[in-house]
């Protein structure tokens, strides 16, 4: 069944935005909507370990066929990328179709957020448009725990990754990039906490997070909401 296009490609966003947006919407909108990239000793490893991934080929081993760098979209979505690596495994005696899996590499370990969850089910819904297919789980390989981790693609971590979708295209649209404040206020914490995740991040120095500080911060959000 052909899927009527909802986004034009000109419209379509990257996956890696969404894992950008679940970390900080500042980030992702730096990134997807100011350009601006600068590379850490995070972002270096991760492409260390995808380039000995992405190389647009493929390996039968068994009754399973592994598609490396397969390019992927949807255009209900408006989102396309590359998945690391695409399983086909042949259907049991009877089956009707291969069972399809997409694996992640990763470095590092599962994390306590679901920005890696969301980028992989994204994924998992570009795969299921484009080959008429269900997915019901994806699977990563993270570097340091040298083991898969298995992820099962329910119905919350659909609705959830098709939200988080929905606001990365409204922000790209409206080319915003939101002030700390705004961040602080929208996920209520205090500057100090939304600040510990900073350290980890490679426009550091071009967001200048520190700049917003805790007095100039209070006097933001009463001009914000007081004139």
């Amino acid at each position: 069944m052909k899927v009527a296009p909802m986004h034009s490609e000109e419209e379509f966003i990257q996956l890696s935005a969404l894992q950008h947006y679940v970390f900080c919407p500042r980030q992702c909108a730096l990134i997807h909507v100011e350009d601006v990239w600068r590379e850490n000793l995070f972002t270096v490893r991760g492409d260390i370990l995808h380039e000995k991934v992405e190389t647009d080929t493929y390996e039968t081993r068994g009754a399973v066929k592994s598609v490396r760098g397969l390019r992927i979209h949807s255009y209900r979505l408006g989102i396309v990328g590359r998945c690391d690596v695409v399983e086909f495994c042949k259907p049991n005696e009877g089956g009707q179709s291969p069972r399809i899996v997409p694996v992640e590499f990763k470095v590092g370990q599962p994390k306590e957020d679901i920005s890696d969850k969301v980028q992989l089910c994204a994924q998992a819904l570009c795969l299921e448009e484009m080959l008429n297919t269900t997915i019901t789980r994806g699977a990563f390989f993270y570097g340091r725990i040298r083991r898969r981790h298995w992820v099962e693609l329910d119905e919350e971590l659909r609705n959830q990754t098709e939200t988080i979708i929905a606001a990365v295209h409204a922000l790209v649209s409206r080319k915003h990039v939101p002030a700390v404040p705004e961040l602080i206020q929208q996920y209520k914490v205090t500057f100090s906490q939304y600040l510990q995740k900073c350290k980890r991040c490679s426009l550091y120095d071009v967001c200048q997070p520190k700049g917003m500080n805790e007095r100039r911060l209070h006097q933001y959000m009463n001009d914000l909401y007081l004139t």
